[in-house]
């Protein structure tokens, strides 16, 4: 699927209507440049999910939490990750065993280790306000958007 967003504000509920459909355990791929929009639709992610959305990059921590009561979701920046020791030590799979929803900045760092039935986001920042975003993953991602 393939979808246009012209603000932060569409782009935010196209997060918010992928977060309604995910589970505990689900991970979610992000591949796109700086200011694709990556952290913009994880905060609509959140939305979606019932978490706040106090949604900042993780750059720094490579992993914010957003917990719940029924669902939490893990967010992470995989820039600086280079080496499976790596990946191991940002507690990746640790969240995905406990039924975390993931969602990986960066993820072309991880792809060898990404596990089977990823959702794959691919953002593309075509102005200042504009993203084309193709989303991959199974049937509940085959919606119609406006």
């Amino acid at each position: 699927m393939k979808i246009t967003t012209h603000s932060t504000e569409e782009t935010i509920a196209l997060g918010r209507k992928i977060g309604e459909m995910l589970k505990g355990g689900d991970v979610v791929a992000f591949e796109g440049d700086l200011g694709a929009g990556k952290t913009t639709i994880t905060r609509g992610i959140c939305l979606g999910l019932g978490l706040p959305d106090n949604v900042t990059s993780p750059t720094f921590s490579l992993v914010n939490e957003y917990r719940g009561d029924k669902i939490s979701l893990a967010h992470f920046d995989m820039y600086r990750i280079q080496s499976p020791e790596d990946l191991l030590l940002t507690g990746f799979y640790d969240y995905i065993e406990e039924g975390c929803v993931a969602a990986v900045e960066w993820s072309e760092n991880i792809k060898n280790a990404l596990p089977e039935g990823t959702i794959i986001v691919r953002l593309e920042r075509l102005d200042d306000n504009t993203r084309t975003i193709e989303i991959f993953g199974d049937e509940r991602f085959d919606f119609t958007w406006n």
